[in-house]
Order: structure tokens, then C-alpha cells, then sequence
């Protein structure tokens, strides 16, 4: 992967994360306004499609979500498998992401040989 790939990422990775921060931020001003809140399915959703990071920040800077359902488990699980994720995407070598995707391949062949 390039570099300008690789940054590329990032950057749609880090706006993703900051946008999922303002719509906690959003959630939490909301609440002590007693204003319409967001659903906190759809927070949990923003935090497990890629915004755990935004997601936790928010948590631990605001104090938000953090002891209601499964949030106190949830968000610190995300940030770090989306951390995780990113690191792996940052500094993997192009060599064993092609090994990868030729066993892929391969297993994938296997699989289509096999049905009768």
C-alpha cells in the first residue's frame, strides 16, 4: 500500500472519528438540556462501524456513557480493535498482504473444488 494510501485512510478514519465525537458531545449537551437525544442504538452503531475511537474520547473527556448498558464495555473494546485495525493497515508489508490474498485465493478454490 502507498503512502498516499495509507494517508489517505487515516485522514478518512480520523474525520470519521472526530464526527462520531460531536455526535456523542451532541448526545451529552442534549441531556443536560433535556433536549431530543440521539438513540443510543445509534450511538453504539457509530461507535462499531469505525468511530470507537471518536466514541470513547468523548466518553472519557465528557463523561458520557459511562456506566449506562453496554457502553462502559463496548466503547473501550471498539477504540481498541479500530486502533487495532488501523495499525495493521499503517504497517503491514505490502509482501505479506499479497501472501495473504494468494492464500485467500487458495483457500477460496479449495473451497469451490469441494461442493459437489
Amino acid at each position: 500500500m502507498t503512502i498516499d494510501a495509507i494517508l489517505t485512510l487515516l485522514a478518512i478514519f480520523a474525520l470519521w472519528n472526530g464526527i462520531v465525537f460531536l455526535v456523542y458531545a451532541f448526545d451529552k449537551r442534549a441531556a443536560k438540556q433535556g433536549a431530543w437525544r440521539v438513540r443510543e442504538d445509534t450511538l453504539i452503531l457509530l461507535a462499531v462501524f469505525g468511530g470507537g475511537l471518536g466514541a470513547f474520547a468523548c466518553q472519557r473527556l465528557l463523561r458520557h456513557k459511562t456506566r449506562k448498558g453496554a457502553f462502559p464495555v463496548l466503547l473501550p473494546l471498539m477504540a481498541g480493535l479500530h486502533l487495532t485495525i488501523v495499525l495493521v493497515i499503517a504497517l503491514i508489508p505490502d509482501a505479506l498482504l499479497q501472501a495473504l490474498n494468494e492464500a485467500a485465493l487458495l483457500l477460496s478454490r479449495l473451497i469451490q473444488n469441494s461442493w459437489p
